[in-house]
């Protein structure tokens, strides 16, 4: 929902600096909403179905044939400058197409990193795999800044290309799991301290007794996933208009918040590792990111290190949960005990916890559209009240944790002195 306008255009015959159609009307940002959502929506619809076909093909053929194709797609809406295309419905159809073969990539790389680590140290391991998103934020916002001002059209063609090789690379280097190499099998059902949470928590969601573990991180994520596609669709237009830099830098400044995520990841995966308290790390970091949110709007406006420091700490704050439940939690749960062996459930409880998630991603940047002409307090605002309501769904599992942790610390001292009158 923002672009940087380039230096050498001078447009006169309208209220806007674009002279492309159909976007070159004072409702221009709406017009980019419908795009974003088009891809949001469809990505969302097509992961709740994504991970029923990740279970039944494999791994390999389905995440290349997605990378291909999401190539391909892209290419084609950056192909609409050279063709010369202003119809609105040719670029939406395009990103509502990359939307659904996109979901072919996250539950199949997921559940092929889950094959290969077990829970010990899953939460860090995937927290520094984790941050290939975020890179990939900040190289797609350096690409489209490179290109824009001069033929916007590659800024499309290029991440498309790139995709579409590294579909080719998957195709003959990926290993689906240990055993296709003779490799030893993780060890996924072992008690370690890296238990995502208590019992109630670890039984699965195929698991007759436990929908609520895949059910209360799903919503978590949609409250957590609400806030972060917030920040990065509109997070280049706020610091542009509310701080004062110029476009592209405020779209270079962006990039911050996804390193902060990187930190972020990593964090939460080492916390939730040494604490064994997925949903408590979760909620920990969502009550911090919550005045964190507040404080920003108010002071993140005041030079260019406040802003810096800002950024980073949001981005941890706000990332963090949400690549967490993504990745680690999705495994923990994707290959528990109850499952019987049944890895290939990981691709379907990774489809339903993000396309649950990726709800909360097309809600975000629709609301912020609607909101934004109100001013950015509130668009602020809907935003901490989000992350607010990711932390209520796990009040009671949280503190139900918390009061067994205690109680088991307090009945282990009340048996120390049993040992030495034994």
């Amino acid at each position: 929902s923002f672009v940087i306008r380039p230096t050498d255009l001078n447009i006169t015959d309208n209220d806007t600096w674009c002279d492309w159609a159909p976007f070159d009307q004072d409702n221009y940002q709406n017009l980019f909403g419908y795009i974003d959502n088009c891809f949001l929506v469809a990505y969302a619809f097509g992961m709740f179905f994504s991970g029923m076909f990740g279970e039944r093909l494999p791994l390999r053929y389905y995440l290349t044939s997605g990378m291909l194709l999401s190539g391909l797609f892209t290419s084609l809406f950056g192909l609409g400058f050279y063709w010369n295309i202003h119809s609105l419905w040719y670029y939406c159809l395009m990103q509502a197409l990359n939307g659904l073969v996109q979901t072919t990539g996250w539950p199949a790389v997921v559940a092929c990193v889950g094959n290969w680590f077990g829970k010990g140290k899953r939460g860090f391991i995937m927290g520094v795999w984790n941050s290939h998103t975020s890179v990939g934020n900040i190289l797609g916002s350096l690409i489209a800044g490179a290109f824009v001002s001069s033929a916007w059209g590659m800024s499309f063609i290029v991440p498309g290309i790139i995709i579409a090789v590294m579909g080719i690379i998957c195709f003959f280097f990926l290993v689906e799991k240990p055993e296709d190499v003779n490799c030893s099998l993780p060890q996924h059902h072992v008690r370690t301290t890296a238990q995502i949470q208590n019992s109630s928590l670890t039984r699965n969601v195929f698991c007759p007794a436990s929908l609520q573990g895949v059910v209360e991180f799903s919503l978590c994520l949609l409250f957590a996933k609400l806030v972060s596609y917030t920040f990065l669709y509109w997070l280049p237009l706020y610091i542009a208009n509310v701080a004062n830099f110029d476009a592209k830098s405020a779209g270079d400044m962006s990039t911050l918040f996804d390193v902060g995520g990187i930190l972020g990841g990593i964090l939460a995966g080492v916390v939730s590792d040494y604490t064994g308290g997925r949903a408590t790390t979760c909620c920990v970091m969502l009550i911090v990111a919550a005045p964190m949110l507040f404080l920003y709007n108010a002071i993140g406006q005041n030079g260019v290190s406040t802003t810096v420091v800002m950024l980073l700490v949001c981005g941890a704050l706000v990332n963090g949960p949400y690549a967490l439940i993504t990745t680690a939690v999705s495994a923990d749960l994707g290959t528990h005990e109850c499952l019987r062996g049944n890895a290939k459930a990981l691709s379907t409880v990774t489809a339903i916890i993000d396309g649950t998630g990726s709800i909360g991603a097309a809600i975000g940047p629709l609301l912020a559209g609607l909101i934004s002409p109100t001013g950015w307090n509130n668009v602020f605002y809907m935003l901490i009240s989000a992350d607010v309501l990711a932390c209520l769904v796990w009040d009671a599992t949280v503190f139900k944790h918390i009061i067994n942790s205690i109680s088991l610390t307090f009945n282990l001292k009340l048996a120390e002195p049993s040992h030495y009158v034994l």
